[in-house]
């Protein structure tokens, strides 16, 4: 499966009224922006490069990256900190709020 575009779901869940308003500490934010900002940057380096040094090899220094850089770890943490103030009760689907708006994303899977 080819990476696919970000977009959002066509018809968005209903949210809890709990999760209508979701407020992040300063430092919290801070900390997200942080992990963003090295991932994203550092990615946009790498493709710099690339364009510049036609010998680079682009894929194996991203996938070296996403290791040595642990950008899974990275990324959990972005999500977990994300996720802490939403309200997780289950809805008449066995779903919470978080759960439901991701139900229908497209996850890679070996061809």
């Amino acid at each position: 499966m080819s990476p696919a575009k970000p977009k959002s779901p066509k018809n968005p869940p209903s949210l809890r009224e709990a999760n209508q308003q979701i407020v992040l500490p300063g430092a919290v934010a801070l900390d997200i922006l942080r992990e963003l900002e090295f991932m994203l940057i550092s990615l946009r380096k790498m493709s710099d490069h690339a364009i510049f040094n036609p010998e680079f090899d682009f894929d194996t220094a991203t996938g070296n990256f996403v290791i040595e850089g642990q950008l899974r770890d990275r990324l959990a943490k972005v999500r977990a900190l994300l996720s802490e103030p939403f309200d997780n009760t289950l809805g008449d689907d066995d779903m919470g709020d978080i759960e439901r708006y991701v139900e229908d994303l497209e996850f890679w899977e070996p061809s």
